[in-house]
């Protein structure tokens, strides 16, 4: 059985009984369950921060990141830090894992320069006891998005916050082309960007295409 928790915002722990995984650890308790692999998908303080990261090492953790995070994640032992380029596959035990590119194409902080860049950070696939789970990390809609319909998606992890992600409408959008079997909204609810009423539009807009768990 695989146990998926949101720890607010894009962060996550997902464990099974020999597991435990976090994604963009970003709120975490002092006491928490330390992990097995951490993935961080960008550099940017809410999903590269660092004090919690630190919480949740232990010897043999792994943390999986792009480049960008190379000198933040400078502290962690570089046995155990895997860097990963957007499209790349590998494996960590019985951790089967594939990045999957991550960009905006419609959110910018300035003419022509987006939040996100191409090949600045990534979403993953990993399968886990079976159950293959996708956190798309910081993302618009992207072509790369389509390939996501054949990996028979079991649950996906997909921001709705807008302002520098998909909104609730294009996390919709996104459902569509993924078809994963269930959908949790995210990037939300940390009073950076995203409220309940993006989640609750977001689950209102799938509809009937997939299971919506706002966690």
């Amino acid at each position: 059985m695989v146990s998926v928790e949101w720890l607010g915002h894009s962060s996550f722990r997902i464990s099974t009984q020999g597991k435990i995984i976090y994604i963009d650890p970003y709120i975490i308790d002092d006491n928490a369950f330390r992990a097995d692999i951490i993935f961080v998908t960008h550099e940017h303080h809410d999903h590269c921060a660092v004090d919690n990261i630190k919480k949740l090492l232990k010897e043999t953790t792994i943390v999986v990141a792009p480049q960008s995070c190379l000198t933040k994640l400078a502290f962690v032992p570089r046995q155990n830090l895997k860097l990963l380029g957007p499209e790349d596959v590998t494996v960590f035990g019985d951790v089967q894992i594939k990045t999957i590119p991550a960009y905006n194409v419609n959110k910018f902080r300035s003419l022509s320069i987006p939040y996100h860049p191409k090949n600045y950070g990534f979403g993953v696939v990993f399968t886990l006891a079976g159950v293959k789970v996708y956190h798309a990390g910081d993302t618009d809609v992207v072509p790369e998005m389509h390939d996501l319909a054949n990996y028979n998606i079991d649950i996906a992890l997909l921001p709705v916050g807008g302002t520098y992600t998909m909104d609730a409408k294009e996390a919709a959008q996104a459902v569509q082309i993924i078809k994963p079997k269930v959908a949790i909204p995210m990037h939300w609810g940390a009073n950076i960007v995203g409220t309940q009423e993006d989640a609750n539009k977001f689950k209102e807009l799938v509809g009937s295409t997939c299971e919506v768990v706002i966690l």
